[in-house]
């Protein structure tokens, strides 16, 4: 009597663990993309630095400093990241080349909710757009951004490709974060960049901090090994963390080392 009591609690106990096993999953499942994305409000609110794009399905806002000339700059910001408030610092660093700073859908003002997918669609538009202008575009991702300036420039003709705390993939991130899930078969954003890295043939320059303590250095590294040989360098930042990446002085110069030739120094 004693052993069958005893086989009915665990067995009911591991029905409990089963149970919230797969609740937790399902809730990954459900909600992964409120873990992913962190939509911002767009802070500089001038209408003669927005460009909206010609899609037909949303309305996704771009903000801008046009130039005439050859050379642009299109930015991919960070999962939490107002991109318009590059605009100011990147204007004066970058006074040669006109700026493009995607705004993801539900980020900025943009209509819609983001997705690897739609926010690669919307860059390729965008690229599309600026290429017309500007033959020589230099590609620039952040972080999450990294994963879709690296895709894109895999698919469009790209003059350069600059890599911001860059990562192997989003998968590769999330088996870490969640190591007994299998998020190989729940996860609907992978951001494979490893997967683009192999097929990019332009200069391209990975910038890491070293206090990282979001994307793991080892992630970075594993991504710049998928590069065929010469064509990536990467930069570590000293000191720089993850988010104060941008504070630190060599972070502009690095950035404008990628830009595209004949660039003012």
């Amino acid at each position: 009597m004693h052993v069958s009591r005893l086989s009915r609690t665990l067995l009911a106990f591991l029905l409990w663990a089963a149970a919230l096993y797969v609740l937790l999953c399902l809730a990954l499942l459900v909600f992964q993309r409120s873990l992913i994305y962190f939509p911002q409000p767009r802070a500089i609110d001038n209408p003669t630095t927005l460009l909206k794009l010609p899609i037909e399905d949303a309305e996704v806002l771009v903000s801008t400093r046009p130039l005439e000339g050859r050379n642009a700059l299109i930015y991919f910001g960070g999962n939490g990241e107002d991109v318009s408030l590059n605009l100011p610092e990147f204007s004066q660093a970058f006074s040669d080349h006109a700026l493009y700073l995607l705004h993801y859908r539900g980020y900025g003002g943009s209509s819609g909710s983001p997705s690897e997918e739609a926010i690669q669609a919307d860059a390729i538009a965008l690229f599309d757009l600026v290429y017309a202008q500007h033959p020589c575009i230099v590609v620039v991702g952040r972080s999450l951004g990294s994963g879709v300036a690296v895709r894109l420039a895999s698919q469009r003709p790209a003059a350069g490709l600059v890599l911001i705390t860059p990562y192997e993939s989003i998968e590769a991130l999330a088996r870490q974060q969640f190591p007994y899930v299998p998020v190989q078969w729940l996860l609907k954003d992978k951001f494979e960049s490893w997967k683009y890295a192999r097929q990019i043939e332009v200069p391209t320059l990975l910038i890491v901090a070293a206090e990282d303590k979001v994307i793991p250095r080892a992630s970075s590294d594993a991504l710049y090994g998928h590069f065929q040989p010469g064509v990536a360098r990467l930069a570590v930042i000293p000191a720089a963390g993850h988010n104060d990446l941008s504070q630190r002085p060599e972070y502009l110069r690095l950035i404008k080392s990628g830009l595209c030739p004949g660039s003012v120094p």
